[in-house]
């Protein structure tokens, strides 16, 4: 009886919010399409992933250099895959600074979406084909697409949307990505058999041009506040230097800890990750039981953070601010990552993520994000964006190659590394917040 009135109340609320902010409902829809977007072809990676086939998966004149020099290419499939793709973020990083320096936003945005359009396209080619090396390039692809397309749109969304706005929205875009992640594997199940992995591309370079016309519907929004504010406007290229993004995070207080953030957090992340695909070799042999304990981790974890952002980002981010959606997380993967140190079994295994990934998703990120919404256009589009991608892969890479030093002491010496790592992520989270009082509670006129 009680449940009914709740979802009433969030819905009332949400309704009211729409009324508000008439940008809430194009934002929504954006990131809906985004991410249902990407999650069709999130499972197609995941195949990749942990396919054994290493034909299938990189190029034969890669496999031949590896032979030649006596190295089995599958026993170090997944560390060469993350070094690449460490790799081309930072040679992406100066092109990424230059495009946003040079353009201005009403060319760059469509342009950076334009290009993934065009490479669902000529991946459709690739798989319908069947060429050669076409699983590598995908799984590089769609690394660099889900960074680079995330950060791009949560810095248009500080162009948006104020402090104060972004507290009482943020959490309502985040549930409709939260939609869209579920429906894209859906769509997944249900079309590949009858369509092929071919055709998936097409669908989601769908989303992706249903995402070009909500920011362009968007960007008036963008306009109108920067007049109103006499912020500076983002429909003139920003200048600066191509490396500008890099050099602010290591000048910048803020961004410093933002990006130790990043890391720890991909760390804590990536550690569980890896040693759950060996807990699950064990305790689950069979790829059917493997298969629905996976699944039913993405059901959970979709499940809990669509209600913890309906119910509570909003309400959190708006009465006590950031501090409690960055500390929450934090301390839950601490307590997690001590469980698990002492008992790593797969059903708390289980838990632990549904807590780091679903505290991610529903708390961690909204609140990193309204951060943007007070400081400098460059700061976001190009010191996020950094941190989002290069910084982010990096510590990916880092602690991809830690696990692999670990993994042979066994789960107990990776959860204990996990739970050092943990600490070090809560003590940043403290420290983002701390730093983060330091800027005003609204952008300065000339501060845009």
């Amino acid at each position: 009886m009680s449940q009914r009135p709740a979802v009433a109340g969030s819905f009332g609320r949400f309704k009211a919010a729409l009324g508000d902010s008439p940008p809430l409902l194009w934002s929504f829809l954006y990131f809906f399409c985004l991410l249902t977007g990407y999650y069709v072809l999130r499972p197609v990676r995941e195949a990749m992933r942990a396919s054994s086939d290493v034909a299938a998966l990189f190029p034969p004149s890669m496999i031949a250099f590896f032979a030649e020099r006596g190295v089995a290419l599958k026993d170090l499939q997944l560390q060469v895959l993350f070094t690449c793709t460490f790799l081309i973020m930072l040679a992406l990083q100066p092109v990424y600074g230059w495009l946003v320096s040079r353009w201005p936003r009403r060319v760059f945005l469509p342009t950076v979406y334009g290009f993934f359009i065009a490479t669902l396209l000529l991946f459709y080619v690739a798989f319908d084909s069947g060429m050669p090396g076409r699983g590598m390039a995908f799984f590089l692809w769609i690394t660099v697409f889900n960074l680079f397309a995330v950060a791009v749109f949560w810095s248009f969304m500080a162009d948006v949307f104020s402090d104060a706005e972004a507290r009482r929205s943020y959490g309502y875009i985040g549930a409709a990505g939260t939609v869209g992640a579920i429906l894209g594997p859906t769509l997944t199940r249900v079309l590949v058999e009858r369509v092929g992995i071919a055709n998936l591309m097409l669908v989601s370079a769908a989303f992706l041009v249903l995402c070009v016309i909500c920011l362009l519907r968007l960007r008036h929004y963008a306009v109108q506040r920067e007049a109103s504010r006499r912020l500076a406007s983002g429909e003139v290229p920003m200048g600066g230097a191509v490396w500008a993004g890099l050099k602010l995070v290591a000048s910048e207080p803020l961004l410093r800890w933002l990006a130790l953030l990043c890391v720890l957090g991909v760390g804590v992340g990536t550690l569980l990750y890896n040693e759950q695909a060996a807990i699950v070799r064990q305790f689950y042999p069979d790829p059917k039981a493997a298969t629905a304990y996976y699944a039913s981790i993405d059901l959970a974890v979709n499940g809990v953070t669509l209600l913890v952002q309906l119910f509570v980002t909003r309400a959190l981010l708006s009465r006590f601010g950031i501090t409690p959606a960055l500390l929450i997380p934090g301390f839950a993967i601490v307590l997690g990552y001590a469980a698990l140190a002492a008992s790593p079994l797969p059903l708390l295994v289980a838990v632990v993520q549904v807590m780091t990934r679903s505290g991610e998703f529903a708390l961690g990120k909204p609140a990193r994000e309204t951060i943007y919404t007070r400081v400098a256009r460059e700061w976001r589009y190009k010191a996020g964006a950094a941190i989002d991608t290069v910084i982010y892969r990096g510590g990916d890479l880092t602690f991809v190659w830690t696990h692999k030093l670990l993994a042979g002491f066994g789960s107990t010496a990776v959860f204990g590394v996990g739970l050092l790592v943990a600490c070090g992520f809560t003590f940043s989270a403290w420290r983002v917040s701390a730093e983060a009082k330091k800027l005003p509670d609204a952008r300065a006129p000339d501060g845009g």
